[in-house]
């Protein structure tokens, strides 16, 4: 078994310890937040009806977040085609906060696993933190990636039950806005009409992308717009992810939801493990929506995606050695 295999299940093991729970975990306390919850700051919860924050008041919150939290870490990776700071908040224990920079170093060596013997990647491996990337955002139209976003901020820099406070100590997130722009363009387009009844997605005049719209997430092969670079960025020469988390808004008739395993076949082209591991992530997935009476949550060809485009924000990760769920 070579190092960069071992590396890769001892850190994919840590992100399932983290990830999944027992079936018959118990309802657990949780503690009053310390920090500004979105009803004192948008004066409604996220996903409310008839209202949509924009990327402005997104950046408001989630400085103030940062302020008032010891977990956070708000990181700009860059500016967009519009010029406006495209941020990332880096989110764990405040221990870990402390060597941000071992962890991100060691999260690189087992990626690229040059000149590593077992033993080394083992001993990475057993010091590192699992690190997730959770976007949201990219088509901008799909209103609900930014906006839960927001949202999974706010729950892990507050909530102080076991399971957080167990994904905190195991785990460095990254969440990631994937299209600034397009929630300005979009939220205020949404939010032009003062009769909520009348707020609408439609007649847009103009792309949510300066320059490629919707097709933004065919870019990820070319790397040719300002976000890509940034997230390309992160992915592939800062952070190395082990897993990675695509958010859209478009599901299949009927069901809430679309998680792995995708529809068979797999491309062929990724090693075997990338496949499996996809599949493993997502049964866990699965598993908890199961366990937890969360019905609508559909798979494999209950839905038409797959992992043969290669031009994607999610599939190119593949090509990385990362776990993409959709």
């Amino acid at each position: 078994m070579t190092a960069r295999t071992r590396s890769f299940f001892a850190l994919f093991a840590v992100v399932l310890l983290a990830g999944a729970t027992l079936a018959a975990q118990t309802a657990q306390k949780v503690a009053p937040p310390k920090g500004t919850a979105p009803q004192q700051q948008f004066g409604h919860e996220i996903g409310a009806d008839y209202v949509l924050p924009n990327y402005t008041e997104l950046t408001e919150y989630w400085k103030k977040l940062d302020q008032e939290s010891d977990r956070m870490q708000l990181v700009s990776i860059g500016k967009t085609a519009e010029g406006r700071d495209q941020w990332m908040a880096v989110i764990t224990s405040p221990e870990n906060m402390k060597k941000l920079e071992r962890y991100k170093e060691i999260a690189r060596r087992l990626a690229l696993a040059e000149g590593l013997t077992d033993d080394q990647a083992r001993a990475l491996a057993a010091e590192g933190k699992a690190v997730v990337w959770i976007d949201g955002g990219l088509h901008a139209t799909e209103v609900l990636g930014a906006q839960q976003l927001m949202e999974t901020v706010w729950q892990m820099v507050n909530r102080t039950d076991p399971e957080t406070m167990r994904i905190l100590r195991d785990v460095i997130l990254l969440a990631v806005h994937a299209n600034p722009d397009g929630m300005e363009l979009v939220s205020n387009w949404y939010m032009r009409e003062a009769d909520q009844k009348k707020r609408s997605t439609g007649g847009i005049p103009r792309l949510y992308q300066k320059y490629i719209g919707h097709d933004n997430n065919r870019d990820f092969y070319l790397v040719s717009q300002a976000e890509t670079t940034n997230m390309s960025r992160v992915l592939f020469t800062a952070w190395f992810p082990q897993i990675m988390y695509n958010h859209h808004q478009t599901g299949p008739t009927g069901t809430v939801l679309f998680a792995p395993p995708f529809r068979d076949p797999f491309n062929y082209n990724y090693d075997p493990l990338v496949p499996v591991g996809i599949d493993l992530v997502g049964a866990a997935i699965h598993n908890r929506f199961v366990a937890e009476g969360k019905g609508g949550a559909t798979m494999r060809r209950g839905a038409n995606y797959s992992t043969w485009f290669n031009g994607g924000l999610r599939t190119t990760t593949y090509f990385h050695n990362m776990i993409g769920i959709l």
